[in-house]
């Protein structure tokens, strides 16, 4: 139980671990943990969309692809040019004691691999919680995720990966509160 505590002050200090890109967007800001919670919700809408997905493992996969985070930090495209993280020490640490640890070992790797339909729809759902932060950041009137919603939607990888990104782009950050709305 020991190591399973330690696992989980692990998983719990990503809550304060802010994700690196939002520095050069000059806007929005967002912790792994807040990320991680973003990503596995879309994983699960995804999952109740595609039904053949093996659901458990690709909402699983989404909540703890950056786990390994919290040993390494999260490093923005211009970091990951000149430091060199050992993602694999990272995960093969945090999950050595544990009598699941293969597990959860498998699914980052898994995730990592992307070769699964379960791999390339969380893949996709990580990469649609970024377009929801990029649109909501825009839709309030900043410029800069002008240029990084592009890059981020060529990233997609599942047909419904791209229409849902389709829709978020067609549909603003407060359409959900402001429907029915009147006074």
């Amino acid at each position: 139980m020991k190591n399973i505590a330690a696992l989980l002050f692990e998983a719990n200090i990503l809550k304060n671990i802010p994700r690196a890109g939002f520095h050069f967007l000059g806007a929005g800001k967002e912790s792994v943990a807040e990320h991680s919670f973003c990503a596995t919700f879309i994983a699960y809408v995804m999952a109740m969309m595609e039904p053949e997905a093996d659901s458990l493992r690709l909402i699983s996969m989404c909540l703890v692809h950056d786990l390994p985070e919290a040993r390494i930090g999260d490093q923005n495209y211009v970091q990951k040019k000149y430091v060199t993280v050992d993602e694999k020490k990272a995960v093969a640490d945090a999950t050595r004691h544990l009598p699941f640890g293969s597990d959860l070992t498998a699914l980052i790797d898994e995730f990592n691999a992307q070769e699964t339909k379960e791999a390339q729809l969380a893949h996709d759902a990580d990469q649609l919680s970024f377009i929801l932060n990029l649109k909501s950041i825009a839709d309030v009137g900043h410029k800069s995720p002008d240029q990084w919603l592009p890059v981020v939607q060529n990233r997609l990888k599942t047909d419904i990966g791209k229409r849902l990104a389709k829709e978020i782009m067609s549909t603003t950050w407060d359409a959900w509160w402001l429907d029915g709305y009147q006074e």
